[in-house]
């Protein structure tokens, strides 16, 4: 999951000095175009959950309650790239989360 997540440039960039390591922005290296299409599709995604408000226990409504939205967009397209490789992988079929009540 995380080396497709690399191949794709969503992984951060890591600097380190005096034995201590800080995570900087996205590499942005790799395939460019299919990194821009899940981007565009995740930005959907949070638009459509601030406008109609995200329920409160998800991950996406915890992220923009403290996060940037295009920083949540790309940590979702992000997410999706790895469910994505992970289908690949196992050949499985996606089947949603059910909503807690």
């Amino acid at each position: 999951g995380r080396d497709f997540a690399a191949w794709l440039g969503f992984t951060p960039l890591q600097r380190s000095a005096g034995g201590k390591q800080k995570l900087g922005q996205i590499s942005r290296m790799g395939e460019r175009t299919l990194r821009r299409l899940l981007i565009i599709g995740a930005s959907a995604v949070v638009q459509q959950a601030r406008r109609r408000g995200a329920p409160q226990g998800t991950w996406l409504g915890r992220m923009l309650a403290r996060k940037p939205p295009m920083l949540v967009a790309v940590a979702l397209a992000n997410k999706i790239a790895r469910t994505v490789w992970a289908l690949m992988a196992n050949g499985g079929v996606y089947k949603a989360p059910v909503a807690a009540a």
